[in-house]
């Protein structure tokens, strides 16, 4: 269980904190809530504390954690499939699963393969959406600005 002030990572949305904890009444049922603020585009979402393990909320990474980011993000691009979809879907599942480790590799991949051979539109959006879940958690575990995190992603593959 999570407390107020906590800095949690929400799966596909990026990095936020927890504001408040509150009992509502959501289509006839009472539930306690975690409402979470997350500052990449400035949105609250509301989670229900039952749901916590299900959705994968977990806590922001540590120091060390920034750290093996910023060495997945140097390092070598992985094998990708060369056909887009199913390399869309790798990536997806990725994404999804929440993992920072596994959305740094997505960032990296997909900008390396933009430099080789460029990107979808889809995959361009990917890559974005990707980067911004990225920076919400550097931003929430370094305490630095958005902007900052920003030129440092951009720095390593510059």
């Amino acid at each position: 269980m999570f407390n107020i002030g906590d800095k949690v990572v929400y799966p596909m949305h990026g990095a936020g904190v927890i504001e408040a904890i509150e009992e509502k009444e959501v289509l006839g049922e009472k539930r306690q809530y975690y409402i979470l603020r997350l500052p990449v585009g400035d949105m609250k979402v509301m989670i229900p504390i039952t749901n916590c393990d299900g959705v994968g909320l977990r806590a922001v990474i540590d120091r060390d954690g920034v750290q093996r980011v910023f060495n997945i993000l140097k390092g070598e691009s992985g094998i990708m499939s060369g056909n887009w979809n199913r390399r869309y879907r790798a990536n997806l599942e990725k994404i999804k699963s929440g993992n920072v480790y596994e959305i740094a590799e997505v960032v990296r991949n997909l900008i390396q393969r933009d430099k080789e051979k460029g990107l979808s539109s889809g995959e361009r959006k990917m890559l974005e959406n990707a980067r911004q879940i990225l920076i919400s958690e550097l931003v929430l575990a370094t305490e630095m600005e958005e902007e900052k995190a920003q030129l440092m992603l951009d720095r390593v593959f510059a």
